[in-house]
This record gives C-alpha cells, sequence and structure tokens, in this order.
C-alpha cells in the first residue's frame, strides 16, 4: 500500500446564482484572478506633412490678401485723403540767393552793398482750423505781424487765406532786416511755449517761415544814384551799372531741399544743398569825392536857378575815364518809396538837347584842320546875316564886330561862326558835308562806347537831308542833338592833342576766386592833328581869360583854363517846340598840359540869369578847383598865349 492518500471524489454542491457553485466544506479555493502584466511601450507614428503645409500656405494666402486689399484701399479707394495727410509730411525746398557783387569808386570805397536779409514767408495751409483748432488764426498772425512788417492786416489776412486752399506758399516781405526775423522768432518760441502748457492758447506763428536772401544797400546815399541805378523786388538790377551789369554781378543762385512737417524741418529725414556762387565785385572810374563835389555843385545851383534839372560830367582827358558823373535832381537808390519816377534816370546820357556855342569849337576844329582859317583871320560880323530863309543874329544886338577867328570863338558870335564854316567848301552843300565829316569823328551821331541802359546817341542827320536853316544853325550848335558824356567827349579829345578816347566807366571786375580782371583799352581815333588841338586849346583859353570873352566866371587863379560857353534854345519834350533854355559850359585845365575835362549843363533855368557863363561857368569852376586839388595836379606855370580877339579895319 502506498503511503499516499487515494484522491478525493468531489461532490458537487448546489449551483450559485449566475451559473457559479457554491464553494463547499472541502472545496477548493477560488484561483485568484492573475496580475495584470505590464504594457509594452507604445510607438508615436508621425502623420503626414502636407496637411500641415497647406494650413500654412493659406495663412500666408491669407495675409498677402490682406496686404493687397490694404494698398488698393491706399492707392485707389483712400488716394486722396492719404496723399492730404502726405502733404503735411513732404520734401520741399527753397532758393539760396547768391551775394550781388560790390561795386565801389577807382579807390576802392563801397558805393553799393549787399548785407544778409531774410524774405518772410508762410503756408497758409497751416493757418486753418484743421490745424490751429480755431477760425481766426490768420486774423490772430496778421495782428502780430503788422506791426514788425509795416504792412496792413488786411493785406496779411488776405495772405494767409487765399482762394487757392491748397497753396503752400506766400510772400509776406521780402528782404527783411534780421532784426526783423529775429522779432517774429522770438514770437513764435514764446507762443510755442506756451501753447504747450495751455490749450487754449494756438501758436498761429508756426506757419511763418524765413528764406536766407541778401540786400542791396547805398552806403552814400544818392551819391552816385544816376549811375549805379538801384535793385528791383526781384533782386534784379533796375538801371544803372546795376542793370548792366546785372549777370556779373548777380551770381548764381543755389538750392536748398529738406523735408518739413508742420512747417519744421525734419533734422532726420536729410536734405540736400547746391551752394549759391556769389557774384563779382565792379571797380568804377569814379572818384567819389570829386563826384561828391560834382553832385554838391550841381544841386545847388538847379535848385538856385529853379531849372529842371542839371549834370556835370568830369573826365580824365589822357585815359578816357569818367572821374564823375552827377545828375540833379537825385535819387536815393535804397529807398525808392518817394522817388520822383522821372528823376530814376541818367540824364547826363539819357538826355539829347541842342548844345548851342559849345559846339562852336567843332566848327573851329574843322576850319583850322582844313587850313581854311587861322586864329587870326579877320572876319567882318555885322549885326544881321542874311542866309537861306532867315536873318540870323548874334545873342546881343552889336555895330559891325572887326573879330579874329579866335575873337569869333571868345565872343560866341553865331554870324562869326556861319562865315567861317562857309569856307569849307566851294559851294554850301559842300561845306555841310565837310563840317558833317568832323562832327562824326569826334563822336556825334554815334553811342558814346559806355553801353550804359537808356543811352541816347543824339541827333545828327547826314547833310544831304539839312534843312535850309540848319545848314546855318548847325555850326553854331543848333539842330543837332548830343548827350552831355558826348559834349565832354569833344573837349576831352581837344586836350588829349586830338587823340578821342573812348569813355570808360569801368575799371575792371573782382570775381569770386578774388582776380581781378581790369576792363579792355578803350579804342583811340586821332580826329584832328596835335596842332590843330593846341591851337583851338589857346583859342578856347581867350574865352575864359580875355576880357572880350563870355566865360570869365571860369576863372582859376594859378591854373590856365580853356573853356567855352553855351546857351542854346531848348526843345520842351512834352510839346516838342522851343521854351526855354540849355546853358552849359565846357573846359580842360591847366590849358597848356591837359588833365581833367569838365562839363556842366542846366536845363530851363527860371530864376535868374540863364546864361551858361553866368550858372555853368561857377559850377565848373567849382568842381575844376576841387578835382585839381584832389589829383594833386599842379599848376604849369606857364602864360597863356593870348591870341587876339579883335583887329582894326
Amino acid at each position: 500500500m502506498s503511503d499516499r492518500e487515494p484522491p478525493r471524489r468531489r461532490v458537487p454542491g448546489p449551483a450559485r446564482p449566475g451559473g457559479q457553485r457554491r464553494p463547499g466544506p472541502g472545496a477548493r479555493p477560488a484561483r485568484r484572478p492573475a496580475a495584470p502584466r505590464p504594457a509594452a511601450p507604445r510607438t508615436i507614428r508621425l502623420g503626414s506633412p502636407r496637411p500641415r503645409l497647406r494650413l500654412v500656405g493659406l495663412a500666408l494666402t491669407l495675409v498677402l490678401i490682406a496686404f493687397v486689399v490694404r494698398l488698393l484701399q491706399v492707392q485707389a479707394v483712400d488716394a486722396s485723403t492719404y496723399a492730404a495727410k502726405a502733404e503735411q509730411n513732404r520734401y520741399v525746398g527753397y532758393t539760396l540767393t547768391a551775394e550781388r557783387g560790390g561795386i565801389t569808386d577807382r579807390d576802392g570805397v563801397a558805393l553799393a552793398a549787399s548785407e544778409d536779409a531774410y524774405d518772410i514767408t508762410a503756408d497758409p495751409t497751416l493757418f486753418t482750423r484743421k490745424q490751429l483748432k480755431i477760425d481766426d488764426g490768420p486774423e490772430q498772425a496778421a495782428a502780430l505781424l503788422a506791426p514788425i512788417l509795416g504792412q496792413d492786416q488786411a493785406t496779411i489776412v488776405e495772405k494767409l487765406r487765399p482762394k487757392n486752399k491748397n497753396l503752400r506758399y506766400v510772400l509776406l516781405a521780402n528782404r527783411q532786416t534780421p532784426q526783423v526775423w529775429k522779432q517774429i522768432k522770438d514770437l513764435k518760441t514764446a507762443l510755442a511755449t506756451k501753447s504747450e502748457t495751455d490749450e487754449s492758447t494756438a501758436n498761429v506763428l508756426a506757419g511763418v517761415l524765413s528764406v536766407p536772401t541778401t540786400k542791396r544797400v547805398y552806403p552814400n546815399g544818392d551819391l552816385a544814384a544816376g549811375i549805379l541805378g538801384w535793385v528791383n523786388a526781384d533782386g534784379k538790377g533796375g538801371g544803372g551799372v546795376e542793370q548792366q551789369l546785372n549777370s556779373l554781378l548777380a551770381g548764381k543762385d543755389g538750392k536748398v531741399r529738406y523735408a518739413q512737417s508742420g512747417g519744421r524741418q525734419v533734422p532726420t529725414a536729410g536734405s540736400t544743398e547746391t551752394p549759391a556762387v556769389p557774384g563779382s565785385d565792379v571797380e568804377l572810374t569814379i572818384d567819389r569825392d570829386i563826384q561828391w563835389a560834382a553832385q554838391n555843385a550841381i544841386s545847388e545851383q538847379v535848385k538856385e536857378s529853379k531849372a529842371d534839372r542839371g549834370y556835370v560830367i568830369v573826365q580824365d582827358t589822357q585815359t578816357g575815364e569818367i572821374l564823375a558823373m552827377a545828375n540833379s535832381p537825385g535819387f536815393d537808390p535804397g529807398d525808392l518809396s518817394e522817388a520822383d519816377p522821372n528823376a530814376l534816370h541818367n540824364w547826363s546820357l539819357e538826355d539829347a538837347y541842342e548844345p548851342g556855342s559849345t559846339a562852336k569849337v567843332l566848327s573851329m576844329a574843322a576850319v583850322l584842320e582844313e587850313g581854311v582859317a587861322t586864329p587870326q583871320t579877320h572876319v567882318v560880323v555885322p549885326n544881321r546875316l542874311h542866309r537861306g530863309d532867315r536873318l540870323f543874329k548874334d545873342d546881343i544886338n552889336h555895330e559891325t564886330w572887326y573879330l579874329t577867328l579866335n575873337g569869333v570863338l571868345a565872343k560866341s558870335s553865331n554870324i562869326g561862326t556861319i562865315l567861317a564854316t562857309g569856307q569849307l567848301g566851294k559851294t554850301q552843300a559842300q561845306a555841310n558835308q565837310v563840317l558833317y565829316s568832323y562832327l562824326r569823328k569826334f563822336g556825334l551821331g554815334s553811342y558814346t562806347g559806355l553801353g550804359f541802359p537808356g543811352e541816347t546817341k543824339g541827333i545828327l542827320a547826314a547833310p544831304e537831308d539839312w534843312s535850309t536853316s540848319q545848314q546855318y544853325t548847325i555850326p553854331f550848335g543848333q539842330g543837332v542833338s548830343i548827350n552831355a558824356m558826348q559834349a565832354a567827349s569833344v573837349y576831352s579829345t581837344i586836350a588829349n592833342g586830338g587823340v578821342r578816347v573812348e569813355p570808360t566807366l569801368v575799371r575792371g571786375t573782382q570775381g569770386p576766386d578774388g582776380r581781378f580782371t581790369p576792363t579792355a583799352k578803350p579804342k583811340k581815333t586821332r580826329v584832328v592833328s596835335e596842332k590843330t588841338a593846341k591851337t583851338l586849346a589857346q583859342m578856347l583859353e581867350s574865352v575864359v581869360d580875355d576880357q572880350e570873352g563870355t566865360g570869365a566866371k571860369a576863372r582859376i587863379p594859378g591854373y590856365r583854363v580853356a573853356g567855352k560857353t553855351g546857351t542854346a534854345n531848348r526843345v520842351d519834350p512834352a510839346t516838342g517846340k522851343y521854351k526855354g533854355y540849355t546853358s552849359s559850359f565846357a573846359g580842360f585845365a591847366p590849358a597848356d598840359k591837359p588833365r581833367i575835362t569838365v562839363y556842366c549843363a542846366i536845363q530851363n533855368a527860371t530864376k535868374g540869369n540863364y546864361f551858361g557863363g553866368q550858372i555853368c561857368g561857377p559850377v565848373y569852376k567849382k568842381v575844376m578847383e576841387f578835382a585839381l586839388k584832389t589829383l594833386q595836379v599842379p599848376p604849369t606855370g606857364t602864360k597863356s598865349a593870348s591870341l587876339p580877339v579883335t583887329y582894326k579895319p
């Protein structure tokens, strides 16, 4: 028998609900459920990238569509709105005015110069309600600016509230002094400071701006105004040398371009600048001191004689340089507001008039040069002379005079001059032709060569066109017209030994580089021989020195003076008929060694004496004396020739 216990038989117990058996006595315990086995790590598998790329692409597409829509809105739908806003921040520019060159006399003394100035401007769009938040911005600004600029408030308001609402620039006042702009700038700063702390305060001057420029000034007032001219509101020469040499004086303007916003420059936006090139300086032949003496002398006489006007020219006989060219009445080129428009001329060059007896020296030059007479030639001068359709006379009634040719000039006889020039040809027509040729050689009927604005060349008809009376009046200075410079040049030609030197007014120019360029040498032309010129000078001395002469008031103690008086009927410019007189005196000194020519003329003296020797002779003396001393010209110490004036029949 085995030691192992035999197996027991299972007795089934009653069934448990749900098909489970109820454990009975001796039954085997139920099996415990097995512990769960740990799960193995899961492997993550990446999905396809295509859906994500599609999503990113869609997002980018939407962004681009948004940009396109915005661009369409800015450039098409709301273009005008954004353009208007851009106007408040854009690039603007202004001109840099070139500094105008100066004008000096022969010694470098300033006659015209330029100073710093400002053009006061404004941007009208910065005075609107939208900008200032007030309705009366232009009115408030005008109230502040009017007393500073010396203008009417209504005028300023009209500029700040223009009809053109898009206008961005208006000129309130041009060429104001730095002090004026400083006043405005200080007001702008004060208003800007106050507006930052007080919202009720508007900076009504924010739109007022300035542009740097220059202002023309004339340190000597009206001195040499007829020569200098003036500069107009546009900065261009309006007359005289300022106009004649404007291209040289003006220089070349520059430009500045910058970004601005609200009337102020944006520093970070950058700017571009083209520098201005200054104008050249001009040096005249004028001597300021001699010019002053001439202007003072002629102004006093014009005032005393209650004349329309007068002029004096002083010329260097050897070089042709003009040392003075004075006109009366004159004007202040720096302030034309009260100037007489009729005075804004250089009548020395613009006035054409009949010279009268000062032109007799031309007839004498022709007679001497042609050899038909000498200073001692006898001329019988009756009280009246019938020629053509007229009866000619001298300025006074007299018995028959027995004069030398020298005496004809000394006593300024019209009849004697007619008789002398009649010897120039076998016929009157031939004599006319010869005389005409000399008038032309001396410069009559031609421009002087100065190229001055408004200059007249006078009137000298061809001899075949001379009327019956002109054939006999032209020899003594009627029926022909000249300007004062032409008259002075005639006497300078005689003083220079018969050689005409074209007059000059400009010595040279100095450019921005400092280099001086002298004016080209003047043209020289031999008119009469040196012998004839010397003889004429001696004859002209008789006019001043001899008791029979008409120019005694022009005598200068210690100097030999050659001169000639003139008193001519004057053509009234308004009516074209003779009315009043042209009084004149022309001459040079020292007579035997000439250095200076002085010519004086006065138009339509209405008070006192009107004879040239009486009212122009003293002017000649004052100016000549001053010029001789200024240039330190010593007396020659020789005695005059004392040619005979009369003879006994």
